[in-house]
């Protein structure tokens, strides 16, 4: 995409809770992104949620608030459709002054543990389905959303309801033209379990490509539904008494001559496969923080509320937290289905991606495939609230080898500061913080 069409133009990295992080710039700046102009502090990618420090950082005082340089990523510039002026942005991403990259970046995160399939002559192909909700945030209690056909406020789910969508149709294809225009491969948009609640599928690529994209998609979506009048929110449980939203994520991987090596010709799959899935497994629970990142991840993960909350697989099973799909052999994939709506994708993906590589690295044996009802079967659990998920992640060795100390440190002290700040919030107020950050 040309920048010098637009008058200015914008610049983001991702911080530690998924956030955009950057400047509105000049177009005369835009030949010289590749130079290291671009400079913010490295702690600009390790604030808190509510855009603040974190206290006793040695990212701060300690360096003297240092800058880092914003690089271009590889997924190069987009418009933005949801701006009354348009404006392009460019995906950054950042690293020290001597051009190494910045640990305490997530993108970063990611490619290092790509960095450990390529060594294999692997590369991984993923794909993402994001749940949001559309609600009313206007006024001190957050409400359901109106229905565009009655103004009355929607009392029920429409699960896969083509007249839900109906109601809906101005947003939804402008959120199919908009994508196209930012080249975000977006395909099934259905109708969810929620009141108000939408899920939409990204085509599954290049796992770095994908990541960029969610990032970018969950963005997409939040301004465009603020263009049509409506609030949508990626809050991991916007209502109490309602289905939460998910991130689910799908990954194969592919081998120099394009096979993927976890098909074996058979529903079953391959020993690979099941040593990824064992990763999936021994992983997860320590990596509760990434998949529940925020006080009201946890309204989510409770039992019984179509959330895995129990480290299990199974085949064709949605009822647990990796499920191995049906389809031809060939296609042969891993889906996880524990992260929240509200998680940064570039964690995510590299929490799930790194413990599938550790599992196929150490040659793990998963447990039996759990046929049936995963919720009534007994298996290692999530951490049941923050606090514990925090210092589960803060202390687990296999965390340790997934990523860098730098960024398990910088996330530990900002989830540790939220949580202090948000312990004396009441539970009922905790949407007032979340609806338009995650």
């Amino acid at each position: 995409m040309d920048l010098t069409q637009f008058q200015t133009f914008r610049v983001a990295a991702c911080d530690l809770n998924g956030r955009m992080r950057g400047k509105r710039l000049p177009v005369a700046h835009a030949d010289k992104l590749s130079t290291g102009s671009v400079r913010m502090p490295l702690s600009s990618l390790n604030l808190d949620i509510f855009g603040a420090d974190i206290e006793n950082s040695p990212l701060v005082f300690d360096t003297g608030d240092v800058d880092g340089v914003l690089l271009p990523t590889d997924r190069g510039p987009v418009p933005l459709p949801w701006l009354e002026v348009p404006q392009g942005l460019v995906p950054m991403v950042m690293h020290h002054e001597d051009g190494t990259p910045f640990a305490g970046d997530p993108r970063h995160a990611l490619v290092s543990v790509l960095n450990r399939y390529a060594a294999k002559g692997w590369h991984v192909e993923a794909a993402t389905e994001l749940e949001f909700t559309l609600v009313d945030g206007k006024g001190n209690t957050l409400k359901n959303i109106r229905d565009p056909r009655n103004g009355r406020r929607m009392k029920s789910p429409g699960i896969l309801s083509l007249g839900q969508m109906d109601a809906f149709d101005g947003f939804l294809s402008a959120l199919y033209e908009a994508g196209l225009e930012m080249g975000l491969p977006v395909e099934t948009a259905v109708s969810e379990a929620g009141i108000g609640q939408f899920e939409l599928t990204l085509h599954h690529q290049n796992a770095l490509r994908a990541a960029d994209d969610t990032w970018l998609f969950k963005t997409l979506i939040k301004g465009l539904a603020r263009q049509h009048g409506y609030v949508a929110t990626f809050m991991a449980k916007p209502f109490d008494d309602d289905t939460g939203n998910g991130m689910h994520m799908h990954f194969s991987v592919m081998d120099k001559a394009g096979n993927n090596v976890f098909n074996d010709g058979t529903a079953e799959g391959t020993d690979i496969l099941r040593a990824a899935v064992a990763g999936c497994l021994a992983a997860m629970p320590p990596s509760t923080l990434i998949f529940a990142p925020h006080a009201n991840s946890y309204a989510r993960l409770v039992p019984g509320a179509h959330a895995p909350t129990g480290a299990g697989w199974g085949y064709e099973n949605r009822t647990t937290a990796v499920r191995i799909p049906g389809g031809p052999p060939a296609a042969r994939r891993i889906e996880h289905r524990v992260a929240g709506g509200d998680i940064n994708p570039y964690l995510s993906f590299a929490a799930i991606l790194g413990a599938a590589i550790t599992g196929i690295e150490d040659g793990l044996t998963p447990p039996p495939p759990i046929s049936g009802n995963a919720y009534e079967v007994e298996m290692p659990q999530l951490a049941a609230d923050w606090a514990t998920a925090i210092d589960w992640f803060a202390e687990d060795q296999m965390i340790a080898r997934i990523f860098h100390p730098d960024l398990i440190r910088n996330l530990v002290m900002t989830k540790r500061q939220e949580l202090a700040y948000m312990s004396p919030i009441p539970k009922e107020d905790h949407w007032k913080t979340y609806l338009e950050t995650v």
